[in-house]
């Protein structure tokens, strides 16, 4: 997912140093999701800024937000966490999204992916309904982020879901997409950049992602035209601004969406 600051996007989810506030000390219904599939079909990324969401319907709208970005240097990993705060409602369903970025395009060590693979599984912490990995991996890169998600996926609990965010063209009949252990690839419909064009045209024809696992949900921005979009699947909603409540009724009553 590409950012507008940056030109990859830093999305993830909060840790203990910054508590994600409920409304009540003991909220109904914010038991730990049993799979990814119950998500609501609206989503909402909470970025690294302060983020208040008590206008959310529980029963209609989940958060994904960002916990943490981990930076990749040589054979040395960093964590910022998140050090904004976010509220929602009791009974939210949340998403910890972990960012990947890096400035090496050389194979991970086994020893530097169990330290991402760490980093990824500390999300999980809180009772979150699933973590999402966002990295942009370049084709260099594809075999160790494949090792990585088998490697957090092994070692999730088995009710916590696992997602990654996908470049569209990735979507497009990519084969390293294939027998990934996640249960949702989330195609990303914004800063698109030259795959803009065939992705759009795929879409308006009524054509549909290749890849099975990028059927499940789309990501689109606030800021950008909303692509054709085939029908009945889960949005993740970026904004590059805070949310408000009526920048949020506004997308979700959209025609279309």
């Amino acid at each position: 997912m590409r950012h507008p600051r940056f030109s990859r996007v830093t999305a993830i989810l909060a840790v203990a140093a910054v508590a994600v506030v409920a409304q009540s000390s003991s909220p109904r219904g914010a038991t730990a999701a049993s799979s990814a599939d119950g998500l609501p079909l609206t989503m909402l990324w909470a970025w690294e800024r302060p983020e208040h969401l008590d206008f959310l319907d529980p029963a209609t709208t989940g958060v994904a937000y960002l916990n943490r970005t981990i930076t990749v240097a040589a054979d040395s990993v960093g964590t910022h966490p998140r050090l904004q705060p976010l509220t929602v409602p009791p009974g939210t369903r949340m998403v910890a999204v972990v960012r990947i970025e890096t400035s090496t395009r050389s194979l991970w060590s086994d020893s530097l992916r169990r330290r991402l693979a760490n980093e990824a599984l500390a999300a999980a912490d809180g009772g979150v309904a699933a973590v999402q990995i966002d990295f942009d991996a370049t084709v260099s890169e594809r075999s160790s982020y494949r090792r990585l998600i088998m490697d957090v996926r092994a070692a999730l609990p088995r009710t916590v879901g696992l997602q990654i965010t996908a470049l569209a063209s990735w979507c497009l009949g990519d084969p390293w997409l294939q027998d990934l252990p996640v249960d949702d690839a989330i195609p990303m419909l914004f800063r698109m950049g030259p795959d803009a064009r065939t992705v759009a045209r795929r879409l308006v024809d009524g054509g549909d992602f290749s890849a099975p696992m990028c059927r499940h949900s789309v990501g689109i921005s606030t800021d950008e035209p909303l692509p054709s979009l085939p029908r009945g699947r889960r949005q993740y909603i970026f904004t590059p601004r805070p949310w408000t409540a009526n920048a949020f009724h506004l997308i979700v009553q959209e025609p279309d969406r």
